[in-house]
């Protein structure tokens, strides 16, 4: 186990090409997520849960991530994790940014506004006692904000296998740019809110930062249904000790019909 996996590795999504008429997600979407370790080891669990509200008078979606150990794990290496994003309902833009983080003991406590106009972001390190001011991105996104921009942002269409496409994202201090390879089509089973399911999928791989975390940039391999809800359902990480996995465990409040075969 390291640090930044047992949530956000469900993050690390999408930026494809042109606008979808309509929107993958909507308010009371939630998501659980099963982790597991080298394979065999119950590691944790993840939830994502959407809620739409206002924010400084703007309409928004405030999207909450929490992560934590379970089981056997949590006794060497405990995990409490919560991020926060508030993004634009209609541009999918962020305005603030919370993550807030207990990683065997690596603490983070940071809380980030986004001011697109000026295209600068303030950065209060809440643990350090530190506020920073710094130049972002055209469109930037931050880690969670990203996920449900690309969502929306998707033509799976029109994609093919090798396509490299490209997204800057605001981490901690810095413009990060991610990229991402749409590896083809894949035929998944997965058990999901009880059910065996056949379902149809996206496979991609992103690029990661090689090192600390991950054995290569290519150390990442993830999976969303084909359909119009694009939800993560697996993600297969190769890690500098070992390997993680999460899984789609339970869901509720889509806003489009999720397209599955069941599998008896």
């Amino acid at each position: 186990m390291k640090k930044h996996l047992l949530f956000f590795l469900t993050l690390v999504i999408f930026q494809l090409g042109s606008a979808q008429q309509q929107s993958a997600f909507t308010d009371g979407e939630w998501f659980k997520f099963r982790m597991s370790y080298s394979g065999w080891l119950k590691a944790g669990e993840a939830t994502l849960n959407v809620k739409q509200k206002k924010y400084n008078g703007k309409e928004v979606y405030h999207v909450v991530g929490k992560g934590a150990t379970t089981g056997p794990i949590k006794w060497f290496f405990k995990v409490k994790d919560r991020y926060e994003s508030y993004f634009d309902a209609k541009t999918g833009l962020p305005y603030r940014f919370i993550r807030k983080i207990d990683e065997g003991g690596h603490t983070k406590d940071i809380e980030i506004e986004f001011d697109h106009n000026k295209k600068k972001a303030t950065v209060n390190n809440k643990k350090y006692k530190t506020v920073k001011e710094i130049d972002i991105d055209v469109n930037v996104q931050d880690m969670v904000s990203a996920f449900y921009y690309l969502r929306n942002n998707y033509d799976t269409d029109k994609i093919k296998v090798g396509d490299v496409v490209q997204l800057s994202m605001f981490f901690d201090e810095e413009n990060y740019p991610f990229k991402l390879k749409f590896l083809g089509r894949e035929t998944l089973k997965l058990k999901v809110n009880g059910n065996k399911v056949k379902v149809k999928t996206l496979k991609f791989r992103p690029y990661v930062m090689a090192g600390r975390v991950f054995k290569e940039e290519e150390s990442l391999t993830l999976w969303v249904s084909a359909d119009k809800n694009k939800i993560p359902l697996k993600i297969q990480a190769d890690l500098a000790v070992g390997s993680l996995r999460a899984d789609l465990d339970q869901y509720k409040g889509l806003k489009h019909s999720f397209v599955v075969q069941f599998d008896d």
